[in-house]
């Protein structure tokens, strides 16, 4: 195999890893019943003209295993992420004291539990649809090398078994990330 081809396979297995990380990225963001500071990380607030994520304008803390408490650095930055927090998804209601913001998360009921699952498994979806592209992209410059008479007919042959390994590698490791993550849902 030559080393433009090895080249190539290395760069789709990286490409496929960042598709991975990603879905576990988006999975810390789902709220599930318990605090969890990355769900903050998507919200934003306007400071200084700049949308910028709470976590980078306020200390964010976990004191009880269902309670977020966001303590921003400056205090008129309160009601912008009191603001910010009730125009998200995230379906909780902020109360603060005038220094503090408190996010109680309440448990999950069972219809909320399948909801989660099902944008879990739209995830899961969208981030195979993803590594498949990956592989689309890689297959098609291989094909262009044989074309071009860069690399042979069993070259070609062996990358495209290389890459359909990588591709259900990956694939394998998002399902798996998806039941974890709807094991941990619903089992709250």
């Amino acid at each position: 195999m030559s080393e433009l081809m090895k080249e190539k396979l290395d760069h789709c297995e990286k490409r496929m890893r960042k598709v991975l990380d990603r879905l576990v990225g988006e999975f810390t963001t789902i709220r599930a019943g318990r605090a969890n500071p990355a769900v903050l990380d998507k919200i934003t607030v306007d400071y200084y003209g700049s949308p910028t994520p709470i976590p980078q304008v306020a200390t964010v803390a976990v004191p009880e295993a269902r309670m977020l408490t966001i303590t921003p650095w400056e205090t008129s930055m309160i009601s912008p992420i009191s603001k910010a927090i009730l125009a998200s998804d995230l379906g909780i209601n902020p109360a603060d004291d005038g220094k503090s913001i408190r996010l109680v998360f309440p448990q999950l009921t069972e219809d909320r539990r399948k909801d989660l699952c099902k944008t879990i498994k739209k995830y899961g979806d969208e981030a195979k649809v993803g590594v498949r592209n990956e592989r689309r992209d890689v297959l098609e410059k291989f094909k262009t090398m044989k074309k071009n008479s860069e690399i042979t007919e069993d070259d070609q042959k062996n990358a495209e078994k290389k890459v359909q390994a990588l591709t259900d590698r990956f694939t394998e490791e998002i399902d798996k990330a998806v039941a974890a993550k709807e094991k941990e849902i619903m089992s709250l």
